[in-house]
C-alpha cells in the first residue's frame, strides 16, 4: 500500500509539472502567433503606404515634366 502511494504521489506531481510545462509552451506559441500577425499587418501596411508614395512621386515627375514642355513651347 505504501508503495502504491508514493506511486501515484510521484505520478500526480510529474502530471502537475507536465502540465505547468505545456500551459507555458501554449502560452509562448499563442504570443509569438499573435507577434507574428501584428508584424504581417504592419508589413502590409508598410508596402500599400509605399505603392502610393511611389504612384504621387510618379505623378509629381510627369506633371513636373509635362509643365516643362509646355514651358518650353
Amino acid at each position: 500500500m505504501i508503495v502504491t502511494d508514493n506511486s501515484t504521489k510521484a505520478r500526480d506531481h510529474a502530471e502537475s509539472a507536465f502540465s505547468r510545462t505545456q500551459t507555458q509552451f501554449m502560452a509562448r506559441t499563442r504570443t509569438i502567433s499573435e507577434i507574428d500577425a501584428v508584424a504581417a499587418e504592419r508589413d502590409a501596411k508598410t508596402q500599400r503606404l509605399r505603392e502610393l508614395r511611389l504612384e504621387k512621386e510618379a505623378a509629381a515627375t510627369a506633371k513636373a515634366a509635362a509643365s516643362e514642355k509646355s514651358a518650353k513651347r
